[in-house]
C-alpha cells in the first residue's frame, strides 16, 4: 500500500511538472522604432513598450501566446510644404495573440493577429514660425489592427523577442483634413521573462 501511495504521488507530482513546464506568463519591456506608412517625409519615432504575455505549449515545436502590452508609436516629419519640425505620438493597448513555433530549442519564429486601442494621442508640429499641439483624437481612429511577425531567442528563462507590427488599419478618420491613408508602422524589441506555472 506504502508503494502504491507514492507511486501516485509521484506521478501527481510528474502532471504537476508538466503542466507546470506547459503554462507560463512572460512580464517584458522594450522599445519600438514606429512610423506612419502613407505620409511624406516620416521619420521613425523612439517609443517604450511594456506589458506581459501568457502562453501555453501545445507541443514540443508549437506554443500559442496572447498578451496585453502598452505601446508608444507615432512618428516624425519635417519640412513638408506647410508644417516642419512634426511629431506624431500615440499610445495604444495592443493584445497581440500569436503561434510560436520553435525551429530549434529555444528559437521561435511567430506571426498571428493584434488588436490595439488608442490610450492617447499628441500632435506637435511648427507651422509659420509658430509651436501647435493638438491632443483631440477627433480625427484619428481609436481602433488599430496589425498583424505580427518575428524571432525570439530563450536563454535561461529570459527572452529576446524581435517583431515587427504591419498596420492594416488607416489612424487617420477624415480623409478631407489628412488626404493619406496612414497605418502604423512598428518595429518592436523586448527582453522578457519566462515564468512557467
Amino acid at each position: 500500500m506504502k508503494k502504491i501511495l507514492m507511486m501516485v504521488v509521484a506521478a501527481m507530482m510528474a502532471t504537476v511538472s508538466v503542466n507546470a513546464q506547459q503554462m507560463f506568463i512572460k512580464p517584458m519591456v522594450g522599445g519600438t522604432l514606429s512610423t506612419l506608412t502613407g505620409q511624406d517625409d516620416s521619420k521613425m519615432k523612439f517609443g517604450l513598450v511594456g506589458g506581459a504575455e501568457f502562453g501555453y505549449h501545445v507541443s514540443e515545436p508549437f506554443a500559442v501566446t496572447a498578451g496585453v502590452l502598452v505601446s508608444m508609436q507615432g512618428a516624425k516629419q519635417k519640412d513638408s510644404e506647410l508644417i516642419m519640425d512634426a511629431s506624431t505620438s500615440m499610445t495604444y493597448l495592443n493584445i497581440p495573440v500569436l503561434a510560436n513555433y520553435y525551429i530549434i530549442p529555444g528559437l521561435a519564429v511567430k506571426a498571428g493577429i493584434q488588436p490595439g486601442f488608442m490610450l492617447s494621442q499628441k500632435a506637435k508640429y511648427t507651422m509659420g514660425g509658430h509651436d501647435y499641439e493638438e491632443t483631440s483624437k477627433d480625427h484619428v481612429k481609436t481602433f488599430d489592427f496589425s498583424i505580427p511577425i518575428g524571432l525570439s531567442y530563450e536563454f535561461s528563462d529570459f527572452v529576446i523577442d524581435a517583431r515587427y507590427n504591419l498596420g492594416l488599419t488607416k489612424v487617420n478618420k477624415d480623409s478631407k483634413l489628412l488626404d493619406k491613408d496612414m497605418k502604423n508602422s512598428v518595429i518592436m524589441l523586448t527582453l522578457g521573462y519566462k515564468i512557467p506555472f
